[in-house]
């Protein structure tokens, strides 16, 4: 009576190539080249594959996601913010870095902050031609919070989003410390054109980083933290706002004010329908805002 030859298993990837280790998850036989080390045994490249596809990705507290911890965005805005004023420094000339405003620390205005800067309604230029959101110049709600009198403006302000933003972002994800951060801008735009005088002139950064602190401040609140380090900072840049003349106190307070409504929507939306709720109440911010220009328009108009 004869010996039943015995069948050595073969890698499924690689037949050429004999083994007695098995995939833990489908149990088909794989070479040390296929093999991934796991938690348990090995798995074999399309288990391995099929576990990421069916793996949910990482999220951070509020829902956004972890990419936000190297903060692309904050670098992004700082570097949109430093390139926008060196146009304008190259349209105004050395005066624009220089002179004016606070023994010359602030600034003058250029071309660029004349064309982009929140202006109500005002008569300039030669010829004269009236200019304003009032008249139909909508984009300066946006371009104002990337415009800057002076490198000192300009310098305080990045400083202040280097330090603030990076922490935000790294808490909310890139996508939603965007939209905090445009929201905030265009909600301080927004309260300067409503409570500024029509013919004068804002622009700076500072509108959405007042949002940034305030949102910083709701942030600390909603994960059970002392607001210790961040309650000064918001009492000081506030009274700093009310005793300079040259700032405008609207836009700080409009972008404080819809930076810390737009935090409050990211992080206290219920968990079940998270991404929904943040979605609807953050287009509802946006659209009380335009309504709010709309009005202001009306009035001037």
């Amino acid at each position: 009576m004869s010996d039943v030859p015995t069948t050595v298993p073969v890698c499924y990837r690689h037949p050429s190539r004999e083994t007695y280790v098995r995939c833990t998850r489908c149990e088909r036989p794989i070479c040390p080249d296929c093999m991934n080390e796991a938690s348990v045994g090995h798995q074999c490249p399309e288990c391995v594959a099929e576990g990421k596809r069916s793996q949910r990705p990482a999220r951070t507290a509020f829902g956004g996601s972890v990419a936000g911890r190297g903060g692309v965005v904050t670098k992004t805005l700082i570097g949109i913010n430093v390139a926008v004023a060196l146009l304008s420094f190259l349209t105004g000339g050395v005066g624009s870095i220089a002179g004016g405003g606070l023994g010359g620390l602030l600034g003058t205005s250029t071309s660029l902050t004349e064309w982009g800067a929140v202006i109500g309604s005002a008569v300039y230029g030669n010829p004269a031609v009236e200019h304003g959101i009032a008249h139909g110049e909508w984009y300066r709600l946006i371009t104002a919070m990337f415009l800057h009198y002076g490198l000192l403006h300009l310098l305080m302000n990045m400083y202040a989003l280097w330090i603030l933003g990076r922490d935000l972002e790294r808490v909310l994800g890139p996508l939603r410390f965007a939209g905090l951060y445009l929201l905030a801008g265009l909600g301080g735009n927004v309260a300067a054109y409503l409570f500024s005088s029509p013919n004068s002139a804002t622009a700076g950064a500072s509108t959405a980083v007042f949002g940034l602190m305030a949102a910083i401040f709701v942030i600390l609140k909603r994960l059970n933290q002392s607001v210790a380090p961040i309650l000064p900072v918001i009492v000081i840049n506030v009274i700093f706002t009310f005793v300079v003349a040259s700032i405008s106190v609207a836009g700080h307070l409009g972008g404080l004010t819809i930076g810390a409504i737009v935090a409050a929507i990211l992080a206290y939306a219920p968990r079940a329908n998270r991404n929904l709720v943040q979605a609807v109440g953050c287009a509802v911010v946006l659209l009380f805002l335009v309504a709010l220009a709309v009005y202001r328009t009306a009035t001037l108009t």
